[in-house]
């Protein structure tokens, strides 16, 4: 619940500290901040850079991921997963299903799902009763106390590291999820997917580095066969959702054997804080 996170949250004008006092939260210098009925709270400040997932490219996401074919990166997501003193805070959270596997995980602690998109956050404040559901923009400064996240999560999403380095705790580490050229292998071409160019872990660490250092790589491949209602999902929740037309999409899933055997392959990468 939003509650449970409170205490690592800060006024995204001024800095302060949040109470909830009604259905909203407030700061020292009285900025207000309503709890939309659904449980997640807005901490923008000012117009958000990107708004995130549509809600058609949300309600296929919740499908997919409830359908359980991403199981493998869960687990190894929960498997890196040691989180110093603090919260852990999912950057770009989406409906919250990996977030809420990690806190199963350590019953001692409270999540903060991040996301720009509003129909996100409706599912994910209700993901886990220890997870509470924050909308704001990555790109603009983190509405959270510095120091307070044990554990930060990046899946498939993108990042501000020096932000990300500022909230965590000294001990604190970041968990970064990326898909490999061979994520999806079998789609790309038939269905016109964007695709993964070689050596995006490369340019991920890169953008990182002035902020920290690899501390550690799995990589996680697995098969699945997918009836066409999953590929619909898939399809429908990536990035490829906004550059092409559903029924286009349609045509072409209908048109291929049934189930469809897919390869999932990411790289789940450890990074632990640089020392300014």
């Amino acid at each position: 619940m939003l509650a449970d996170v409170v205490p690592y949250l800060v006024c995204p004008h001024c800095g302060d500290g949040l109470v909830i006092d009604g259905g909203a939260l407030r700061c020292g210098d009285r900025h207000s901040f309503d709890i939309a009925r659904q449980g997640y709270v807005s901490l923008l400040r000012g117009a958000p850079t990107f708004t995130g997932d549509t809600p058609a490219m949300v309600e296929a996401r919740a499908a997919f991921l409830g359908a359980g074919h991403y199981a493998p990166i869960v687990r190894a997501l929960v498997a890196a997963a040691e989180p110093a003193p603090g919260c852990v805070v999912d950057i770009g959270a989406g409906v919250g299903h990996y977030l809420a596997a990690i806190l199963d995980a350590w019953p001692d602690r409270a999540g903060i799902a991040l996301d720009a998109a509003k129909p996100a956050l409706r599912r994910a404040a209700r993901a886990h009763p220890r997870l509470g559901a924050v909308l704001c923009d990555a790109w603009q400064p983190l509405p959270i106390r510095t120091g307070s996240a044990g554990l930060a999560v990046n899946v498939f999403a993108p990042r501000n590291p020096a932000e990300v380095r500022r909230v965590l705790h000294p001990q604190g580490r970041m968990l970064v999820v990326a898909p490999t050229a061979r994520h999806l292998a079998e789609l790309v071409a038939t269905m016109g997917l964007l695709t993964v160019e070689e050596g995006k872990q490369d340019r991920v660490a890169a953008k990182l580095a002035p902020h920290f250092a690899p501390d550690g790589q799995v990589t996680v491949e697995f098969p699945m066969a997918l009836p066409h209602r999953d590929v619909a999902a898939l399809v429908g929740m990536g990035p490829s959702a906004f550059h092409a037309a559903a029924d286009a999409f349609g045509e072409r899933i209908a048109a291929l054997p049934e189930p469809v055997t897919v390869t999932g392959s990411v790289t789940v990468t450890a990074y632990r804080r640089l020392d300014s």
